[in-house]
């Protein structure tokens, strides 16, 4: 089996500049994209686990709840890195959805933390932040990341928060304290600037050179034995009109360049990044 695969739930991608395996799901991708009960997951699941390799790339951040999934294959102590413009630690159902897939993955023996970075939303901050798992912050089972630079002085101080001029260096310490850990790193675009990568969510802070940084520091310290990369822009499509209202009520409406810039601005990223996750 091949370390790579592409699974292709929503055209975000184009297949053909892919340069490993990819495999046709769109079948998939109204049925689970933003949430989706259970039973259709473990359906999905039971469909996929055995073709699944380590680093797998998919479509839209509104599948990110799929990463619980990923986790699954693995099963030494594991800790969960995520690089993202939203905490996607919302307690509220649905059970499975993209604003709470880090939970699922909590509830996984073998995952030992989980750490969000590049937090820019409003979800961190009072008094959304009621709705994430506070339990699992306060326990040390979950850490959040927010950005801080334009919050006041009270926010700054809050638990993991981070400044431009000062994430790097709490990137490091956090990555020295597990140095030699396995990880695995899953990388939602929404957590790059508008200007390197158009998704379907609100636009992050990070560059790509911070991320690259960043997983060149991870490689020097760590073991990445698994990943994943999503959240390039695709058209919504969904199957049940719960699921569609729920996320067209959660979704921003943002301003996008045409498809030939999409694909042309999300696969920069992609060709920058991937080498540096999956090697």
């Amino acid at each position: 089996m091949s370390a790579a695969l592409h699974i292709d739930l929503d055209r975000a991608w184009n297949r053909d500049e892919i340069p490993f395996q990819s495999l046709d799901a769109t079948e998939w991708g109204p049925q689970l994209r933003f949430s989706a009960p259970p039973r259709l997951i473990e359906h999905f699941y039971r469909e996929y686990e055995t073709r699944l390799p380590p680093f797998l790339l998919y479509g839209s951040g509104d599948f990110h709840h799929l990463s619980a999934l990923w986790l699954r294959c693995l099963t030494g102590p594991t800790v969960v890195i995520s690089f993202d413009n939203h905490p996607d630690w919302d307690i509220r159902p649905p059970r499975w959805c993209c604003g709470g897939w880090v939970n699922r993955a909590l509830e996984l023996p073998h995952v030992r933390r989980v750490s969000v970075w590049g937090c820019g939303n409003f979800e961190c901050w009072w008094p959304q932040q009621l709705f994430g798992n506070r339990r699992a912050e306060r326990t040390g089972r979950l850490e959040v990341h927010p950005w801080a630079d334009e919050r006041p002085l009270k926010d700054r101080q809050r638990r993991g928060a981070i400044l431009r001029e000062n994430w790097r260096e709490h990137f490091e310490t956090f990555v020295n304290n597990f140095r030699g850990a396995e990880v695995y790193v899953t990388i939602d675009l929404d957590c790059l600037c508008a200007t390197e990568a158009v998704t379907n969510w609100e636009s992050g802070r990070f560059t790509l050179v911070d991320l690259e940084w960043a997983l060149a520091k991870l490689r020097e310290t760590c073991c990445i034995v698994a990943g994943d990369i999503c959240g390039p822009f695709s058209e919504p499509a969904y199957a049940r009109w719960k699921q569609r209202f729920a996320s067209e009520f959660d979704h921003p409406e943002i301003t996008r360049p045409n498809a030939e810039q999409i694909r042309r601005i999300n696969l920069v990223a992609l060709e920058k990044l991937w080498p540096l996750l999956s090697w």
